[in-house]
């Protein structure tokens, strides 16, 4: 990870591992010759924030150790950027990190991401939906990124401050169950210790590692088969020869799909193992048989190739619709899968007044009792809109086309982002807004709750 000479940018919140982090690092630069800079990040949401800065500007002080401080309003990047609290948190710490490397020359960033991290990540990514790529949880290195102390289980370390008498700060928010991975660390990983094995987290630390280097082996595999079967002959349009195609083993041929998507696709969170099986299809199928994927990727199978491009902006848009009546909706969660892969659940249940809309991209509540015609997932029409607020804070009308042109989304994948309407009122373009119209109130009796996924992934 580090060899004499290194400059290094640590990332420290003033936590218990951080402290940890900041302590091994300066007692290795005392036997190595490299060079700590610590950088902490503020991200304005908890009131003891300040608190922690201070803390670990002070501890800097102590140790000599150069100390940056970053600020950020982390609640209001999350809602411009139109994602969670913890995905805007995490980041604009990584963006500090790297601004204050490149400013002083480190070439490295330290985290203090441990055993405990490794094993919650593993299991998010597999309850999710993943792969091996997202089964072999946190890597070491990740290109100039290293994490020192992974191996170390959060017990070991809170053991060895306990030892070395060093104090840290207590985040309040990692003791409440608002996040799925508190939810992880407080509940699953516990009982799987007492319950189960003592040694899980070691274990499962040490299953990710293997799976890392497996990962890595069948990528270099599919880099060599790609090279044997896949041509390029133009921009955005991949040609497979089915012949060698057909010679490779399974996990290659799929993987050898997912990489060709991933190509000609802009956003990779969007495709899952649902449109390589779609493709697969029209792989094994007779000439002629096609497929649209997202962001007007299509896959048409003609004699002993198939051909995988992206179509013209001018294109005809993908006609996409199912539709779904309130009344048929329950508790029951009620799961619709479109012809392009792409997977909604719906539920029904009474609104407490003291439960907390979720904040996470994937998962959307509607006050359900706004509703009145059946639901619609589909594409864009001529006609649609959403509602918004405006500078004065009224609710207004805004066209789905001015908002698609407002927000930057690529005009190639405008025709075929799914969307949740009534009519031409969008409730929900996801990865994006939900209409202010639906969304919940003090009023609200009645909660639709409408979650995405995308069938699994590689």
């Amino acid at each position: 990870m580090l060899k004499p000479g290194d400059r290094v940018v640590a990332g420290i919140s003033g936590g218990a591992d951080s402290v940890c982090l900041l302590f091994l690092l300066r007692a290795y630069a005392g036997r190595v010759p490299i060079t700590l800079t610590v950088v902490h990040v503020n991200h304005g949401i908890r009131k003891e924030a300040a608190r922690d800065a201070a803390f670990v500007e002070e501890l800097c002080r102590q140790w000599e150790i150069p100390f940056y401080l970053r600020s950020y309003d982390v609640k209001a990047i999350a809602r411009e950027k139109k994602c969670s609290e913890e995905e805007a948190g995490r980041k604009v710490r990584y963006e500090a990190f790297a601004e204050v490397a490149k400013e002083i020359g480190a070439g490295k960033i330290a985290v203090a991401h441990n055993a405990n991290d490794c094993s919650e990540t593993m299991l998010f990514h597999l309850f999710r939906g993943t792969g091996i790529k997202g089964l072999s949880g946190i890597a070491p290195v990740r290109d100039n990124i290293i994490r020192p102390i992974l191996c170390l289980e959060r017990t070991e370390i809170e053991a060895y401050l306990e030892e070395q008498e060093l104090t840290f700060c207590q985040d309040a928010t990692n003791e409440t169950d608002d996040y799925t991975r508190n939810r992880i660390r407080h509940h699953i990983l516990p009982y799987a210790k007492e319950e189960i094995s003592s040694g899980c987290i070691n274990n499962m630390t040490r299953a990710a590692g293997i799976l890392a280097q497996v990962e890595d082996y069948l990528e270099q595999q599919t880099k060599s088969a790609m090279e044997l079967c896949v041509k390029s002959p133009e921009k955005n349009r991949y040609c497979i020869a089915l012949e060698p195609f057909f010679g490779l083993h399974s996990v290659i041929r799929e993987r050898i799909l997912l990489q060709v998507i991933k190509e000609l696709t802009p956003a990779r969170k969007d495709i899952s193992a649902v449109h390589v099986k779609l493709l697969l299809d029209v792989c094994n199928g007779e000439t002629g048989r096609s497929v649209s994927l997202p962001f007007g990727i299509v896959g048409i199978r003609e004699y002993e190739n198939v051909i995988v491009k992206k179509e013209r902006v001018d294109s005809s848009p993908v006609q996409t619709t199912v539709s779904l009546s309130i009344q048929e909706l329950g508790q029951e969660p009620v799961e619709v899968v479109t012809d392009t892969g792409e997977k909604l659940i719906f539920t029904v249940f009474d609104y407490e007044k003291n439960q907390e809309v979720p904040q996470n991209e994937y998962t959307k509540w509607f006050d359900c009792d706004k509703i009145v015609k059946s639901l619609e997932i589909r594409t864009r029409r001529q006609g649609d809109f959403l509602s918004i607020r405006s500078g004065v804070g009224d609710i207004c009308h805004k066209t789905l086309k001015d908002y698609m042109i407002t927000e930057k989304i690529p005009r190639e994948s405008r025709d075929t982002t799914l969307l949740l309407a009534e009519g031409s009122h969008v409730l929900w373009l996801p990865g994006y807004r939900i209409s202010e119209f639906y969304k919940v109130t003090e009023n609200t009796k009645r909660i639709l709750q409408v979650e995405e996924r995308h069938g699994g992934a590689y």
